[in-house]
């Protein structure tokens, strides 16, 4: 009987650890799904001559040092416009090494 108490007491931790850490997942999930992407016709994305397109590939917001895209993620977070997302391929006159 003992066996089986201490059976129950480990799932009964293990999922009230797992349904926070859903719960937080799911949520950043739609967070970052309702971010909106930066409209080139913006007036901050003017202001800094942000285009969805570089003109040189390896001056792209990819490889910027402001972007802050997930691996090979088409659109990611730039320090320059929060609360919107740039595109990898894009740039603007604020672009880093």
């Amino acid at each position: 009987m003992t066996q089986s108490r201490r059976s129950f007491l480990r799932k009964l931790s293990a999922q009230a650890i797992a349904i926070p850490l859903v719960t937080f997942g799911c949520q950043a999930l739609v967070r970052a799904a309702e971010t909106p992407r930066l409209d080139p016709d913006d007036s901050e994305a003017k202001a800094l001559g942000y285009t969805h397109t570089a003109h040189n590939a390896s001056k792209s917001c990819g490889a910027c040092q402001l972007f802050k895209g997930a691996g090979t993620a088409q659109w990611g977070r730039c320090a320059v416009f929060p609360g919107k997302l740039v595109n990898a391929n894009g740039w603007c006159y604020s672009w880093s090494a």
